[in-house]
């Protein structure tokens, strides 16, 4: 039953309570084993033994962990407990890789839990005619409940009595200000959250007024419960990074096999000993899966993530930053994201002049008059502490007060000065505000309220010239208040509107409005020019999201604003038609908010949404990266959000995307280097068995390399600075791949240039030596070093010589220890477990030069315009 729709007394009769004496406890009773407990449902967490399991659905670590049993039955077979390195120290790896996985998953989902801690957790309620209070969790519907300002509503209700009754409701339906709420306004069968003024919502605030109401809905059937299911019913949207991946694992993983079958048979073709042939088996396998990359990559963006919180972005999941980085579209919320969440003063207009006065700390004395009849007329106010405004009451009164306080008319030392004495307090039905001030002997009447309702009140003014001032400041999408006076001879003992409202002097408007955040605009424009389209999502009405999305250039010339109604009746294929023309929602719900998240998601669009309301939850939680506001936001927002704005600054969102386009351009190095080495040890391995029949380098002396050398030099190259222009690109296509521009080419020529270089090495050493050790020796130290110089080449696609050979001090200390490390292999008594030998001087001397190859050709090529900087 849409009780919005319906009277008190029909909702009273449908739901077989009484307004005066409320539910029997025997009713009460019934109904809550009916209904249940009115708090929201928690689905089921993952365990950590689920989530340390799930790290082994990746491709390339059922790879390594069939490399690793393969080579422990070897071991076995064979008998020799060296053998048995090498499988530890491939589980070992797969484990590390699992734990540092469920380490980063272990943040268990907080936005329901932030839910339940948002209900109220008492309510008054009438019960067999008397009032008592009790836990909030053991309402029922058909309770009547008693509230009043600074009261939490425990539950949704239809309302039976209110007094001046308005509700803080922008967490769920993102007004500015509260919303006004009247027990016999009509309400349409159609209307939106917002406007439903004749109900009140579970988790909201009464900020104003007093109500009785008869508890229509609990639990998960409250509008914040379908929030909560909304939530519970979104799955988390894999993040680019990992969905390519994965994808790599899998392409790798085929050539491993095929790799491997091939392997087989020429082994077996050509009489090789079978445990010969598993043994090159592994190697492939190994040389083929770049163990390293899962955790390098992993470390990469925890370093990304270190640097952001430095900028204000608190990142809950790793992938989330590569995300953002990609983000084409940003639907950002209006109140407290791109606004400031407080109503301000703007402009003034006294009667009598020509021209509305900017609000300042400096207004004329006239403006200054206004202001003190404005800010004597407010219950509000303003209290500073340590430096801080905290503002207390109506937000249209508060912005009076403190621009009054700016202009040296402080609340507290004007009603000292000029006390007050009688007051009528506003009211829904006539829009005005009344009080009786003693100022300078005399008992003044000041009176504000709406301009129409006042105009009808004032006897004296420029009225026709103060309609057209009301209707440009409409337009510009303020507030308007109009405020009156008179003088009285005497102070009415019961003050009544008739005696006091009438025969007014007109004195002058103010016009208000949520502000923009001064830097918002200067983010938009950013955003724009990195070729990313800012939309505005709110809560708040068409006109004032429109002034406002026009001030911030998110509104521009061509672009549409349309209303949720107006979205509702869009089916998805007039939604995908014209969601690119569409900037700015108004009025909308949190499955609109979806709906404009998908749409987008259709168009292959990275999508970011931006919030800090409960209404944000929900998108926040199906957009491709959610972003919550640190201060402003629910924790409802910060559960559900991928990041968290720690100083709710739009602009930090810009950094944020910089920071993220950079970590992927890293990540993309980063892949380039560790792939390219890969299959460089693939085709060499490959290569050395179809021409020799052998394999040039073992798997433990493979993964010393992948693991242990490679491993410093990607992490520094992760961290490389990002580069100056990387905000003046277009965002690249959800669908592109991380080869692409060429790099997937680049990464297997690497891989033929390693491969030869290799080769060469194992050949000459091999024939130099008369040993299979000495050619594996040779081969080893060649692929390990020159690795180490192409570290460097990867660092840009410019030359090296240009952005500098050694800028990247963290990667000059990585290179450092790599090259100790393979020295120790080389040279301490460690080669024997490494099945390496000592080498004549001249072969060390001819592998220094091949070393020095691969910095050579990448110069040239660079040169050339072979890789191009894009």
């Amino acid at each position: 039953m849409l009780f919005y729709n319906k009277s008190k007394e029909e909702a009273v009769s449908f739901l077989n309570t009484d307004e005066q004496k409320g539910l029997s406890r025997e009713q009460a009773e019934q109904l809550f084993e009916k209904y249940g407990a009115n708090k929201l449902a928690e689905k089921r967490k993952k365990t950590m033994t689920e989530r340390f399991f799930e790290q082994f659905k990746d491709v390339m670590i059922l790879i390594l962990i069939a490399a690793a049993v393969v080579s422990f039955v070897i071991a076995c077979v064979e008998g020799n407990p060296k053998e048995f390195f090498e499988p530890v120290l491939i589980l070992l790896i797969v484990v590390l890789n699992a734990v540092m996985g469920v380490m980063q998953e272990s943040k268990a989902e907080k936005a329901l839990d932030a839910l339940k801690n948002m209900s109220a957790p008492h309510a008054r309620v009438i019960r067999n005619g008397s009032e008592e209070m009790i836990d909030a969790e053991k309402l029922v519907p058909g309770d009547v409940i008693r509230i009043e300002a600074g009261d939490f509503v425990p539950a949704d209700a239809r309302l039976l009595k209110s007094v001046s009754l308005k509700s803080e409701e922008s967490a769920l339906t993102g007004e500015s200000v509260p919303s006004e709420k009247d027990a016999d306004s009509e309400v349409k069968e159609n209307a939106p959250l917002g406007d439903r003024s004749n109900m009140i919502f579970s988790g909201c605030s009464i900020t104003y007024g007093t109500a009785s109401a008869v508890v229509t809905a609990t639990g998960m059937n409250t509008e914040m419960g379908k929030i909560a299911n909304l939530l519970d019913d979104e799955s988390d949207t894999r993040t680019p990074l990992q969905t390519k991946l994965a994808q790599l694992g899998k392409y790798l993983g085929i050539i491993a096999v095929v790799a491997c079958g091939i392997i087989f048979a020429v082994g077996i073709t050509n009489g090789i000993p079978v445990i010969e042939i598993f043994m090159t088996a592994v190697s492939l396998a190994v040389s083929a899966i770049p163990e390293g990359l899962p955790a390098i990559v992993t470390i990469v963006l925890s370093i990304g993530v270190q640097r952001m919180v430095k900028r204000n972005a608190l990142i809950r999941r790793l992938p989330a930053v590569e995300t953002l980085g990609s983000a084409s579209v940003i639907c950002s919320d209006k109140t407290g994201t791109l606004t400031q969440n407080k109503m301000t003063l703007v402009k003034a207009y006294f009667d009598g002049k020509k021209e509305v006065e900017a609000v300042s700390e400096n207004c004329s004395e006239e403006i200054k008059k206004l202001l003190l009849f404005g800010a004597l007329c407010c219950d509000g106010s303003v209290v500073f502490l340590e430096g801080q405004e905290k503002h207390i009451g109506d937000p249209t009164e508060t912005a009076i007060i403190l621009a009054a306080h700016k202009n040296g008319l402080p609340k507290d030392k004007i009603l000292e000065k000029y006390p007050r004495v009688a007051e009528i307090p506003f009211d829904s039905d006539r829009k005005l505000m009344s009080t009786v001030n003693k100022i300078e002997g005399k008992y003044v009447v000041i009176v504000k309220g709406a301009f129409d309702v006042m105009a009808e009140r004032c006897v004296s003014g420029d009225l026709t010239f103060a309609k057209t001032i009301t209707e440009k400041m409409s337009k510009d999408a303020l507030r308007v208040l109009a405020v009156g006076t008179k003088v009285i001879d005497y102070v009415p003992e019961n003050p009544s509107s008739e005696e006091l409202e009438t025969g007014l002097t007109f004195v002058g408007l103010v016009g208000m409005i949520d502000p923009p955040r001064p830097e918002a605009k200067a983010a938009v424009a950013v955003c724009r020019k990195a070729g990313i389209k800012p939309v505005m999502i709110t809560g708040d009405h068409v006109v004032t999201a429109s002034a406002i999305a026009k001030d911030l250039g998110i509104l521009e010339d061509g672009d549409r604003a349309i209303t949720g109604a107006e979205l509702d009746a869009m089916n998805d294929r007039e939604l995908d038609e014209n969601v690119e023309k569409i900037s700015v929602y108004a009025r909308v719900s949190p499955e609109n908010k979806i709906r404009i998240v998908k749409a987008w998601q259709r168009k292959e669009k990275v999508v970011s949404m931006t919030g800090d309301g409960v209404n944000d939850a929900p998108a926040l939680k199906a957009a491709d990266i959610g972003c919550a506001m640190g201060i402003t936001g629910t924790d409802v927002a910060k559960g559900a959000a991928d990041m968290t704005l720690t100083d709710d600054n739009f602009a930090t969102i810009v950094e944020a995307v910089r920071e993220g386009r950079g970590i992927y351009a890293n990540i993309k190095k980063v892949v380039g280097f560790l792939l390219g080495t890969n299959i460089g040890e693939v085709i060499a391995v490959f290569a050395a068995m179809l021409l020799w029949h052998k394999t040039p380098l073992l798997s433990m002396q493979l993964l010393w390399i992948n693991l242990v050398t490679d491993s410093f030099p990607a992490i520094a190259l992760g961290m490389e600075e990002v580069e100056s222009d990387v905000m003046e690109r277009m965002p690249k296509p959800k669908n592109e791949g991380i080869f692409a521009h060429g790099l997937g080419i680049r990464v297997v020529l690497q891989g033929i240039m390693f491969a030869v270089l290799t080769l060469i090495g194992f050949f000459v050493g091999e024939k130099s030596t008369g040993s299979l050790e000495g050619g594996q020796t040779l081969a080893f130290m060649v692929l390990a070093l020159s690795q180490v110089v192409q570290s460097y080449n990867m660092r840009s696609e410019h030359s090296l010589f240009k952005i500098g050979v050694f800028s990247n001090k963290k990667l000059n200390g990585a290179a450092l220890i790599s090259i100790l490390l393979v020295v120790l292999v080389l040279f301490s008594p460690l080669k024997t477990a490494f099945g390496l030998k000592m080498l004549p001087a001249k072969l060390y001397l001819f592998g220094l030069g091949l070393i020095a190859v691969p910095l050579a050709l990448m110069e040239l090529s660079k040169l050339f315009g072979i890789i191009k900087h894009r």
